[in-house]
């Protein structure tokens, strides 16, 4: 286990914990409603308010920079299974994922309560599949989240954008935004702490996770912007918006909670 095992236990202990009772709201409050089909606005609120709930439950922060703006996706670079959490805390949004993890244990469930569209990489013809997908999400009203480098990295750059995921916003002529996230982390360092990439495996990344002293991350928000007629022009664009967003330095602490469960508005989460 990683260092201080009582933190680490007890944090556990509040993430397992987490996971029952947030599946179980989500079928008192959620599946109750969609006799018609799936209710991603629901579904994006429903994320929110349990990312932010977990936030204060593992002393994680997240603060954001900007509003977030109206446009159908968001492309954002990646480190890890954490974006997600910090994404889905500072707004209502719906995510592309791995096919993978929706078979991973607890994960898997509660990225499948959230709506999460699963990709399986593997094969060519998913990609349209999952990109026909979009329309309902983005006509609720909710964004689609792409973490467009393809997979996750250390943070110390941004990897070049894949400009597959942005067809539906060229075909549609949508509106996408830039996303930059970035990470803080005491003891220890980014690329080694937060950062899930390469080879690492998952269950000794977290448990080490869990015992640091805090984790700190800022989501900012570009402005949107037309799609136009050219998804790699579009993709090199976002890629040099979200390596501009990165390069703003960190404020040195968070400034106020945020709000438990008031759904869509932009602040800092945290401890409560």
């Amino acid at each position: 286990m990683a260092r201080r095992p009582l933190r680490t236990s007890l944090r556990l202990a509040r993430f397992l914990w987490f996971h029952v009772t947030s599946v179980r709201d989500f079928r008192r409050t959620v599946a109750p409603e969609e006799e018609r089909g799936t209710n991603y606005r629901l579904r994006a609120e429903w994320t929110q308010r349990h990312a932010r709930r977990l936030c204060r439950i593992l002393d994680w922060t997240v603060e954001t920079e900007g509003a977030p703006p109206d446009a159908a996706i968001y492309g954002a670079n990646h480190l890890g299974y954490t974006d997600i959490v910090m994404m889905a805390a500072a707004t209502p949004v719906v995510f592309v994922s791995k096919s993978e993890v929706r078979r991973w244990p607890m994960l898997g469930s509660l990225a499948a309560c959230a709506g999460t569209l699963f990709l399986n990489r593997e094969r060519k013809e998913d990609l349209l599949v999952v990109s026909r997908q979009f329309e309902p999400i983005t006509s609720a009203g909710v964004p689609v989240v792409v973490f467009l480098e393809g997979t996750s990295s250390n943070g110390d750059s941004v990897l070049p954008f894949r400009p597959s995921l942005l067809a539906p916003a060229v075909q549609g002529n949508w509106k996408v935004a830039p996303v930059g996230i970035q990470y803080d982390v005491t003891p220890g360092t980014v690329a080694q702490d937060v950062a899930w990439w390469g080879d690492m495996e998952f269950l000794p990344h977290f448990l080490n996770l869990l015992a640091r002293d805090s984790v700190r991350s800022r989501v900012t928000f570009g402005d949107a912007r037309a799609s136009g007629g050219d998804r790699k022009q579009l993709a090199r664009e976002l890629h040099s918006a979200v390596v501009a967003l990165r390069s703003r330095p960190m404020r040195a602490s968070a400034e106020k909670p945020l709000p438990k469960d008031e759904p869509g508005l932009a602040a800092t989460a945290g401890n409560s």
